[in-house]
């Protein structure tokens, strides 16, 4: 499987021009450091950075909820520290959850710009 998809990128490599070989080569599968990094580019990267800063604070506000439910005497104070070490990990999750379907979002978005490049070298072929 892996010989036809080197066949087939060769093949698309030769219809296109310089400029758009360089842009396919861009377009290429990334590993998940990249695709991380991907999330801080564009325009929301105000709100990845936010959204990253909010972790740090719920960690460390998860790790003070963690040491107090350690310490308590009373059965109801005991519960409400699990409370909140439960609503941190619920907001921790919610977070990691969105980045991770903006990392889809744009590997998606990425194989779209391929079949596109792909369509119009098809079609610029069949023209001449």
């Amino acid at each position: 499987m892996k010989t036809n998809m080197e066949d087939i990128d060769k093949l698309i490599k030769e219809t296109l021009s310089d400029e758009e070989a360089k842009f396919y080569d861009e377009l290429d599968e990334q590993n998940l450091f990249q695709m991380l990094g991907g999330i801080f580019k564009g325009k929301n990267t105000w709100l990845a950075i936010i959204m990253n800063i909010i972790n740090v604070i719920i960690f460390g506000l998860l790790i003070y909820c963690i040491i107090q439910s350690m310490e308590v005497e009373k059965t109801n104070d005991l519960i409400l520290w699990v409370g909140a070490i439960i609503l941190c990990f619920l907001t921790m999750s919610m977070i990691k959850i969105y980045i991770w379907m903006q990392i889809h979002k744009n590997a998606l978005l990425r194989e779209m710009k391929r079949l596109e490049l792909q369509v119009s070298s098809l079609s610029g072929r069949l023209s001449e």
